[in-house]
């Protein structure tokens, strides 16, 4: 058996520097450029203290960009702007990718084993990890709560069906994963939705009841207000040094930069406003940055019955809209505007080029449309951001120029705009973002495109999308997967799955005061072994 906490060639554990659902990568360790030519690289930022030693105690309250509504891995997105942060403090994960070392490595679990041809996988659990109802979490818990996730149909259980064969509990520690095919990426789905490790006392009473094995617990939650977590005194990895996390919601990154500045937030998740991000960095807060391409995509609804579900609306969106006016109005000018699945800089960049501007070309693509009885109109659907606000009227403006007739719908909030667009499917346009991290970019290549992902917004479905994208999976070398991908971009520039605006940052932001937290996969960070110094 081979651990694969080490970096053999064949496997692909990369920096991840993106991601989250409304979101995609840039090397880590490459970078994206600032308005005066400087560059801003994927990682930590904010250097702790040298001499500073952990502290317990205390309470630290998070600015979450989307708080969720439901606490159950299986019905919410585990991603850092959507509850994944929330969830992995209650629930932990099984595995986590650890930055600075570019592997995965376990973290609720002992360890995590390989084959040599990479078709199995062996997870170790750690002897005495208990749920915070006092149930043991042994393999065949580990198997209830990943069947039950599965079952549920959420998040990345499509991914999760198309390659596991088996799962095999041998003794009470041992969970044995055979997989239909080999995937050196597998542990990413041990590090996410699935390797968050659910109670079976969770439906005791009929109703879902947050149970986990995680550093904390739940106090309060109130949907929409606020999360209350206290920690766990027999945690398996220690009591946490934190009494309290409170997560509550936000109204945007200006609101968030302020909330900061006021001592209302020690910590928050800030998206695409480079404007913010900027004013966040120069005034000295810690935290996590992550430069991430296709992280501002244009999400066209291509479900039957909407405009989008005719190719050439989809096709004219794409060549209407200008990725560089985009930058100038929402982000001053300061991001990148580009139409690549992945961006120059990514390990995965393979030179193929996306979709240029071209307004003469989408007029007559619409004009077509028209002709075989489309009406011309679309609705983009925005929340009150600033930044979305002027993502909204500038892609409002150009298509209109080019002949659309577009109306522009206002979500509640974030969280809103998440329900709208994952569950309702009730809008013709928005922008969000299709994360690809360096580490597995086919789980979000396909959770964005594949047919039958749980996570495709668009309801997009094309069969030979669906065989490129296997072909990224199985790819055997780096060559081969980035070429694999241009082959992906070459049939996206063809079919407009959606529309490519260009990469964005994401910050998670704390106060200097704040320590030792640890950054997985999508942005989720862990929060088990955070703690905060005096002022």
């Amino acid at each position: 058996m081979r651990n694969p906490t080490f970096r053999p060639s064949r496997l692909l554990w990369g920096a991840l520097t993106a991601v989250t659902v409304l979101l995609a990568g840039c090397a880590g360790g490459d970078a994206d450029a600032t308005a005066d030519g400087a560059q801003r690289q994927a990682g930590y930022v904010g250097a702790p203290s040298a001499t500073a030693e952990p502290v317990a105690g205390g309470s630290l309250t998070f600015g979450s960009y989307s708080l969720p509504t439901v606490l159950d891995p299986a019905r919410t997105q585990a991603t850092g702007s959507t509850g994944g942060t929330e969830m992995a403090a209650i629930y932990d994960t099984l595995v986590r990718h650890d930055f600075d070392s570019r592997t995965f490595v376990p973290q609720l679990a002992e360890s995590l084993d390989s084959s040599d041809d990479l078709d199995t996988y062996t997870v170790t659990l750690r002897p005495g990890t208990r749920f915070s109802d006092g149930s043991v979490l042994d393999a065949r818990a580990v198997k209830w709560s990943i069947e039950r996730f599965v079952a549920a149909k959420a998040d990345a259980s499509q991914t999760w069906t198309n390659i596991v064969d088996a799962i095999d509990t041998p003794d009470d520690r041992t969970v044995v994963f055979g997989l239909k095919r080999p995937w050196g990426d597998f542990p990413v789905l041990l590090s996410t939705g699935a390797g968050m490790i659910v109670g079976v006392g969770s439906e005791k009473d009929g109703a879902f009841s947050p149970v986990g094995a995680g550093p904390f617990t739940v106090t309060k939650f109130a949907p929409r207000e606020e999360l209350l977590l206290t920690a766990r005194d027999d945690y398996i990895g220690g009591r946490p040094p934190l009494d309290t996390l409170r997560f509550l919601p936000t109204a945007g990154a200006q609101a968030q930069y302020e909330s900061m500045r006021s001592g209302q937030f020690e910590m928050t998740y800030i998206l695409r406003d480079e404007q913010v991000i900027g004013r966040v960095l120069g005034d000295g807060y810690a935290g996590f940055l992550s430069p991430t391409g296709q992280n501002g995509i244009g999400v066209i609804n291509s479900r039957p019955g909407r405009p989008g579900a005719d190719v050439r609306v989809r096709q004219a969106i794409a060549y209407g809209v200008d990725p560089e006016a985009i930058d100038q109005r929402a982000n001053a000018g300061l991001g990148t505007a580009s139409s690549e699945l992945v961006p120059e800089g990514s390990r995965w960049y393979s030179g193929t080029e996306g979709i240029r501007f071209d307004p003469d070309r989408a007029r007559q693509l619409l004009d077509e449309a028209k002709a075989d009885g489309f009406d011309g109109h679309i609705s983009y659907l925005s929340t009150h951001d600033p930044g979305q606000q002027a993502t909204a009227l500038t892609v409002q403006a150009a298509l209109q120029s080019v002949g659309f007739d577009v109306t522009v719908d206002y979500a509640t909030d974030t969280t809103d705009l998440v329900r709208k667009v994952y569950r309702d499917h009730d809008f013709d346009l928005t922008r969000g973002g299709a994360p690809i991290g360096e580490e597995a970019p086919f789980v979000n290549l396909y959770g964005s495109m594949g047919s039958d992902s749980r996570n495709n917004a668009t309801g997009f479905a094309d069969p030979e999308m669906d065989r490129l994208l296997r072909a990224v999976q199985t790819a055997p070398t780096d060559d081969d997967k980035r070429n694999a991908i241009g082959d992906v971009q070459r049939y996206a520039n063809r079919t407009v799955p959606y529309v490519l605006w260009g990469p964005a940052a994401v910050l998670t932001a704390w106060e200097p005061t704040v320590h030792g937290v640890e950054r997985t996969v999508t942005d989720i960070m862990l929060l088990g072994t955070a703690w905060k110094s005096a002022a």
